[in-house]
């Protein structure tokens, strides 16, 4: 009898932890991703600090009517919150109102929804300005060109899935830099996208290469993008030397490549960061705890100059 007595109260003990565990459910955008891949560990590492926090990750493969399955399957499973890493950032309104007509907490992070001012009350947004990303590339590109003399420039743009608030600012700053009287002297000869993707970059590249386009900088929104700039302008027998190329996010490729002397300019985006802060403010809501409706990591400019600072980040 005494053993039956252990064994109801172990039992007991279980599903006290159980019930007093936190779980979120996390949808991201996609796993096959450099930079996401990143955010979403930081996240996973981040939550093993925290006592009884579960994250429940879900990989939404850049499919819209996924995400809002994952979202709506977190609901009915009643999660303490949900992070979502938006596939589209146009259409998180539904994402919002599935998760706020259950009382869910839900976090926003990297990609700004579309209704980030009209948030409900449990909800947040944890990324990085995107206003601070695109120009710290440019400027740093305007930089370059004229440090190398040049008088007029020309510079062609590869930008990241329309349908994502990050590539259309990024790009706009991009413009916004080059419209200032410091860079009016650079001129954007072509503006395509690729989709975030390394091999449509490399693919891009290959394409403008082949219609003859003369450029002396590429200006991407992504570090992924560049990478597969320069894969093309090598094959292409390019020398590196007479062409600045730029990213975004300071991933480990594009740091091996700026080491390597092929990339020039990125921009770093604390992915780690930015899942911490995502995790953390969802834990903060849960509890009752107030924080701000938008949660800013900072971007940082990364160049050969201080490469060895970033080495070991992302």
């Amino acid at each position: 009898m005494k053993k039956k007595h252990l064994i109801i109260a172990a039992m007991a003990s279980m599903l006290a932890t159980t019930a007093s565990a936190e779980t979120i459910g996390v949808s991201m955008a996609l796993f096959d991703d450099n930079f996401l891949t990143v955010l979403r560990n930081g996240m996973t590492d981040y939550a093993k600090t925290q006592k009884d926090v579960i994250l429940q990750i879900e990989d939404a493969q850049n499919d819209v009517g996924k995400q809002l399955s994952q979202v709506q399957n977190f609901v009915a499973s009643g999660v303490d919150a949900i992070i979502v890493n938006p596939v589209d950032t146009d259409a998180t309104v539904a994402l919002s109102q599935a998760a706020n007509a259950a009382g869910i907490p839900l976090i926003y992070v990297n990609r700004m929804p579309v209704n980030v001012d009209q948030l409900p009350g449990k909800q947040a947004f944890v990324a990085s300005d995107e206003k601070e990303s695109g120009t710290l590339e440019t400027k740093e590109v305007c930089r370059l060109l004229k440090e190398a003399g040049k008088k007029e420039a020309k510079a062609v743009v590869m930008m990241g899935e329309l349908s994502n608030q990050a590539a259309r600012m990024r790009t706009q700053d991009i413009k916004d830099v080059i419209a200032t009287p410091e860079c009016s002297f650079i001129k954007i000869v072509e503006e395509q996208t690729a989709n975030w993707s390394r091999t449509q970059g490399a693919d891009l590249m290959t394409n403008w290469l082949s219609a003859g386009v003369q450029f002396d900088a590429v200006i991407a929104n992504n570090d992924e993008m560049a990478i597969g700039a320069i894969q093309s302008l090598k094959a292409a027998g390019k020398d590196m030397k007479s062409v600045i190329v730029s990213g975004v996010d300071a991933t480990q490729d594009a740091l091996a490549s700026m080491a390597a002397g092929d990339l020039d300019v990125t921009v770093f985006q604390n992915a780690a960061g930015q899942g911490n802060g995502a995790v953390d403010a969802a834990l903060k809501i849960v509890r009752g705890e107030k924080i701000e409706k938008k949660v800013y990591v900072p971007f940082e400019l990364v160049t050969p100059a201080n490469l060895k600072d970033y080495q070991a980040k992302n």
